[in-house]
């Protein structure tokens, strides 16, 4: 092995990039040189039998709330026709939970312009975390407030339950799929 820094046994090879790893067979100039081996498409994790029945207990939780709304008139009526739902905090519990969904496709879609998502994902997710988190705390409490009259103590637990729903089908909602960065060569 040619070059490196004089020791007092020999010579020691250094490299200035962090995250540099060789096998110490490789040669210094081709050790950044050569394509980096293609990974595997991720496989999405087999879920298990109670994952699966305890999705579909919150889909058809939230399934009932939506058809059987207050025994009269299903659940879209009564937010669009009923008089006894407060409606300013229901509007503005329906504008943040429209910020926080805007955000979240605004952050995604800028993440997958970058070369490097991973920093990107942490700068800009960590920066507004505890806005999304008062934000959702904040259209929580307003929904509960809005619907208070019609379900009084059980809004809570309906409230939660629509969450919990509108949770387990996001992720199949996805509006593509991260693509894999292309392999280029990189330069130390």
């Amino acid at each position: 092995m040619s070059g490196g820094t004089p020791t007092a046994g020999g010579y020691m090879r250094q490299r200035h990039s962090q995250g540099y790893t060789s096998s110490g067979d490789d040669l210094e100039d081709d050790a950044c040189s050569r394509p980096s081996t293609p990974l595997a498409p991720p496989f999405p994790k087999s879920r298990t039998w109670v994952e699966i029945v305890e999705n579909l207990l919150w889909l058809a939780s939230a399934v009932f709330i939506v058809y059987y709304g207050d025994r009269h008139s299903n659940f879209v009526y009564l937010l669009v026709h009923d008089d006894r739902i407060k409606r300013i905090p229901l509007y503005l519990g329906m504008l943040g939970v429209s910020l926080n969904i805007i955000f979240f496709l605004y952050s995604s879609m800028l993440i997958w312009g970058f070369r490097k998502s991973n920093e990107k994902w942490e700068i800009s997710i960590t920066a507004a975390l505890p806005f999304i988190t008062l934000l959702g705390v904040i259209s929580f409490c307003l929904f509960c407030f809005a619907l208070w009259p019609i379900w009084s103590v059980l809004t809570l637990p309906l409230v939660f339950t629509l969450f919990m729903a509108c949770m387990v089908i996001l992720p199949y909602l996805l509006l593509g799929t991260f693509r894999p960065q292309a392999d280029t060569l990189r330069i130390d």
